[in-house]
């Protein structure tokens, strides 16, 4: 296993939209495994593939206390069971240091392939729906600041830009 490289917003590459995976291979899940041990290393509780700049759709999240709960989704897809949008402070791997307030639905249903290509259903609420909608957006090409008003998402832009550039 090994731990990848995060893309930081504002690269480009993070806007990319993410094509199915055709067929879950070995090589699949050991991207899989370097997700997994990348996000946990992070730390965080979602990672999206594009995020390590692989363009399939595929994540990996996490919500338990000990990191011994990993999920695994290819080609998900959501349907809202509950308009009702649920106030969250969301962070992001990509957009590392900054939390801020985002609206989404908070019940949702997803179907995926799992880890050995085995295809499922299940309901998600609170934190897990919300994750799973954060992870998902990756896979579109939005980040949780696309959210957010242009003001802000510029402040955080020239924030990031301005680290990225003393590390550099």
């Amino acid at each position: 296993m090994a731990i990848l490289e995060i893309l930081e917003f504002p690269d480009p590459r993070l806007r990319t939209v993410a094509e199915p995976v055709v067929e879950v291979t070995d090589a699949t899940r050991s991207l899989i495994d370097d997700m997994l041990e990348t996000m946990y290393a992070a730390p965080g509780i979602g990672l999206a593939a594009t995020q390590v700049d692989v363009h399939q759709r595929l994540l990996v999240m996490d919500l338990s206390e000990d990191q011994d709960a990993p999920q695994v989704y290819i080609n998900p897809e959501v349907e809202i069971l509950d308009p009702e949008l649920g106030e969250y402070d969301e962070g992001c791997l990509s957009v590392p240091g900054y939390y801020e307030t985002v609206n989404r639905p908070r019940r949702v249903r997803v179907a995926a392939l799992g880890r050995d290509g085995e295809a499922f259903t299940e309901e998600l609420d609170g934190l897990a729906a919300i994750c799973l909608q954060h992870e998902i957006d990756h896979l579109d090409g939005k980040l949780f600041v696309d959210y957010l008003t242009p003001l802000k998402r510029t402040r955080i832009r020239k924030k990031l830009e301005k680290t990225q550039r003393r590390r550099a």
